[in-house]
């Protein structure tokens, strides 16, 4: 299977979003250089290795929420991870005002 060449520019702007910051779909996408291609900046983190070094869990929607199911492993997972960064979650919600890359 060939592999998608724009998610390179995706791995490389999401390894960029510092420690303690985070970055919506749509901001990745566009610092790629695919403005419009939120969708596809979540597909692209959805297929990583599950022991992938990337920062995937800096990624959140443009709501400011994690996207994943409140109720799911993975939303756990990227909860603790924001907050042992020193993110702020309250209720899924981080303040991009305050947090955003």
């Amino acid at each position: 299977m060939a592999q998608n060449p724009a998610y390179e520019m995706i791995w490389q702007v999401v390894g960029a979003i510092p420690s303690g910051k985070v970055a919506t779909y749509g901001q990745v996408a566009e610092l790629a250089g695919i403005p419009g291609a939120a969708r596809m900046v979540g597909r692209c983190l959805s297929q990583l290795p599950g022991d992938s070094q990337l920062p995937w869990f800096r990624v959140i929607n443009a709501s400011g929420k994690i996207s994943l199911p409140v109720d799911s492993e993975g939303y756990q997972k990227q909860r603790a991870l924001l907050q042992e960064e020193g993110v702020v979650v309250l209720n899924g919600r981080i303040s991009l005002a305050k947090f955003r890359w």
